[in-house]
């Protein structure tokens, strides 16, 4: 999937402002302005279009996670310089704190029935026998299921709601 399609899908789901955007760019120790953010929201056919890097995006995933779950001691984990939809799937993951049947209840919301196994081999290390790469459909389903549980009212949590 193309990083500002996931972008734009987060803040949807989440319904974030640019200052909340920017607090979680923040808490990755990222500044940002407002302006890289319009940009990188916008569509790819607008003339102020900027694509987001896999190591931006990253830092935004990484933020979100400490924004969720509280910074770690320590220094930060150094963001990754190539993103693949493994790590995006995983970084939400743990930015949500969510276990294997909240992610297959989500996937099941989107209309996608994923087994248990397939879905441990999603997480597992590429050099792995039993790895297996996640497509463009299952994140795009994931975040869809996302959309549906946090954003249109399924199950709404307060904890998830931003300031």
């Amino acid at each position: 999937m193309n990083n500002n399609d996931v972008l734009r899908r987060i803040r949807y789901t989440f319904d974030l402002s640019d200052s909340n955007m920017i607090a979680i760019f923040d808490q990755a120790d990222a500044n940002v302005t407002r302006e890289q953010i319009s940009n990188w929201l916008k569509k790819e056919e607008n003339p102020g279009y900027i694509e987001i890097s896999d190591s931006e995006l990253a830092v935004f995933l990484n933020g979100l996670i400490n924004e969720k779950r509280g910074r770690k001691d320590g220094p930060l984990p150094e963001p990754e310089k190539r993103l693949n939809n493994n790590i995006v799937f995983r970084k939400l993951n743990i930015a949500l704190n969510l276990q294997a049947q909240d992610v297959l209840d989500i996937l099941e919301l989107a209309g996608l029935r994923v087994s248990k196994h397939e879905l441990s081999a999603f997480f597992r290390s590429p050099k792995h026998k039993h790895y297996r790469v996640c497509q463009d459909q299952i994140l795009r389903n994931y975040l869809s299921g996302l959309q549906l549980k946090f954003r249109d009212g399924l199950k709404l949590k307060e904890d998830f709601k931003w300031k």
